[in-house]
């Protein structure tokens, strides 16, 4: 591959990102987020399928690390039992670009069903899409153009989602004044842990 064409695909991702609307949801899902598990001590439920779902992985584990509990929850694998690990004041983070992925739409009816008015934040690039019609919160990824020469596999969506998901939990961090001690309760191991121990004298 030619030097141009990694610059070229560098400034496609990094217009991607800036093109991401910068809105009032952000503040909206972070308040609730706060609400749900940092005052009424329920837990952030991430979900997606495919590329997304382990999107929705990597912010389940960094949200966990920076002081908001939360898990993954495969929407197919729900299906079969693992809803049950909905409980009240849990709130679902539910991630698709089209917003028409039907196991994530069968998720959102099937929780409801389970827990009436539990919160529901959507990360998608449909504002029209059922399932951001259906959201108490939709952050939008400002419908980007896969990179991939295809146009077709995850990757230009997929690192829009992994930005969203950082503006998220940075937000969070800050209202909920995580500090390096905090930090170092819940991460002891490696370089990060004796980083934040130090940080925390």
């Amino acid at each position: 591959m030619q030097i141009d064409e990694i610059r070229s695909i560098l400034e496609h991702e990094a217009a991607s990102i800036l093109n991401i609307p910068a809105t009032d949801a952000y503040t909206k899902a972070i308040d609730l987020i706060v609400e749900q598990v940092n005052v009424k001590k329920g837990k952030l439920v991430t979900s997606g399928m495919g590329k997304a779902g382990q999107i929705a992985q990597n912010i389940a584990t960094t949200f966990s690390s920076t002081g908001t509990p939360a898990v993954f929850l495969h929407p197919s694998e729900a299906q079969h039992g693992d809803l049950g690990i909905l409980q009240e004041n849990d709130i679902v983070l539910a991630i698709s670009n089209s917003g028409k992925t039907r196991e994530i739409i069968e998720l959102s009816t099937l929780a409801k069903n389970l827990i009436p008015g539990i919160k529901f934040i959507v990360i998608t690039s449909d504002t029209d899409s059922l399932l951001a019609q259906n959201a108490d919160v939709c952050i939008l990824t400002g419908k980007p153009e896969e990179v991939c020469t295809l146009g077709l596999t995850p990757t230009t969506s997929t690192t829009v989602m992994t930005v969203i998901g950082d503006i998220l939990v940075v937000g969070t961090m800050r209202r909920i004044g995580f500090t390096p001690s905090d930090y170092a309760k819940r991460h002891h191991g490696g370089y990060l842990g004796d980083k934040s121990r130090e940080m925390s004298k």
